[in-house]
C-alpha cells in the first residue's frame, strides 16, 4: 500500500505553550487514536522548533558546512508529520484534512516514491 507524509507547517515564532491548548490536545490525540484504529499511520513525531535544527550541506569541493538554524529560510517550517498507508491520494487527503482540523494549522500531504 502506498504511502504519506502528512506535515503540519507552523510559523517561526510557533510557540507550542501558547498555541497549543487542552482542546487541541485532546483533538490531536483522538486523530492519533483514530488512525491507530484504522491501521493507517506508520509513524508519528513533533518536531522541536526551527530554531533549533542543524543544517550540513556540502560544497562543490567536497567540504561539508554546518550552520545552526533550518535548511530553508522561510516563515514556515514543519512542526511535526504523519507517515500513513492509504489506498490513494483521495484517502490520505482526507487524513490530512483531519489533521489540520486537529492542529489549526496548514498540512501538507505528499507521497513517497
Amino acid at each position: 500500500m502506498p504511502q504519506y507524509l502528512v506535515a503540519i507547517h507552523h510559523p517561526d515564532d510557533y510557540d507550542p505553550t501558547v498555541a497549543e491548548d487542552d482542546a487541541m490536545r485532546r483533538d490531536i490525540t483522538a486523530l492519533n487514536e483514530e488512525m491507530k484504529a484504522a491501521g493507517i499511520r506508520i509513524f508519528v513525531g513533533g518536531l522541536q522548533p526551527a530554531g533549533r535544527a542543524v543544517s550540513v550541506r556540502v560544497k562543490p569541493d567536497g567540504e561539508e558546512l554546518v550552520t545552526d538554524g533550518p535548511y530553508l529560510e522561510t516563515k514556515e517550517h514543519m512542526g511535526g508529520f504523519w507517515v500513513l498507508e492509504a489506498a490513494d491520494m483521495d484517502e490520505a487527503l482526507a487524513w490530512g484534512r483531519k489533521a489540520a482540523v486537529a492542529c489549526r494549522a496548514p498540512v501538507e500531504v505528499r507521497p513517497f516514491h
